[in-house]
């Protein structure tokens, strides 16, 4: 009889679960990586939050470490911070699910295993509660105000036509 990992492709035997504060460090930095270069949500990092990296990733590690390891040390406030991001320019249910798409495909890119599905599902998890949460906003005057003019620049169109309500 052969052992198991003779039949998997060299990429999937040396996949092994997260395990160890370093393979969140090393998933959050992959992630990262491409999240800053994506051209669906990366401006949101680069042009809205103008983040700096030396101090947001070691927080989002802390995160993930207590998510997957019980680690304590995170001490942010996940809400709030993307509230603060919604209201600079709306989170919607395409760039959540880029997110998703991204997260989850640097985990089975780096991981394989039983705490790799869970972050999987956390991941999840958070995205859809995030998403509800911010789509309950009320939207401000100023940011409505905001809104109308982004449907005065492009209207909706409607067979090909511009929608009644909304030609010049």
């Amino acid at each position: 009889m052969q052992p198991d990992n003779l039949s998997k492709t060299p990429m999937q035997a040396t996949k092994t679960d997260i395990a160890t504060p370093a393979d969140i460090d090393r998933l959050i930095e992959t992630f990262y990586t491409r999240v800053l270069a994506d051209p669906i949500i990366g401006f949101f990092f680069t042009d809205i939050t103008r983040i700096d990296l030396q101090k947001h990733l070691p927080v989002i590690s802390a995160f993930w470490k207590l998510q997957l390891l019980g680690k304590l040390g995170y001490k942010g406030q996940t809400f709030a911070a993307h509230e603060a991001i919604h209201e600079r320019a709306a989170l919607t249910e395409d760039h959540f699910h880029r997110w998703l798409y991204l997260f989850e495909n640097t985990i089975d890119e780096l991981f394989a295993g039983t705490r790799a599905g869970t972050a999987k599902l956390r991941a999840r998890t958070i995205a859809r509660s995030m998403q509800r949460g911010l789509a309950s906003q009320p939207i401000t005057p100023e940011r409505a105000e905001e809104l109308r003019g982004v449907q005065q620049v492009a209207p909706r169109k409607r067979n090909g036509q511009l929608d009644s309500a909304q030609k010049p």
